[in-house]
């Protein structure tokens, strides 16, 4: 019996360029299926599909292999952050904060 398909979308923002596609998979597809019969890995051959963390809509998955997809889901997929957005933050306030006092000295 032939599974009906679905629409999902898989999308991949890299440093330089981003790639939205759409898909049709099987309607009981998990989310790492999904990703797998997109061909995301050949717009980005440096994907590791397997490790990579993803959400649906913003929301992170904590289990990409038991998700089962429904029609018009949309699959991010997220590059690891070079840095912690708190700490960044601390660190310019401080560097604004000792700018401040320098100027307030003079």
């Amino acid at each position: 019996m032939v599974k009906p398909l679905i629409e999902i979308e898989v999308v991949y923002a890299g440093i330089d360029r981003q790639v939205l596609l759409s898909v049709g998979v099987a309607s009981d597809s998990t989310v790492r299926d999904a990703l797998q019969a997109s061909g995301i890995s050949q717009h980005f051959p440096e994907l590791d599909l397997a490790h990579c963390s993803v959400g649906i809509f913003g929301k992170v998955l904590s289990d990409a292999e038991t998700r089962v997809l429904v029609a018009g889901d949309r699959i991010e997929i997220y590059r690891p952050l070079l840095a912690d957005p708190k700490e960044v933050r601390r660190l310019r306030a401080a560097k604004a904060a000792q700018s401040r006092m320098k100027n307030d000295s003079q």
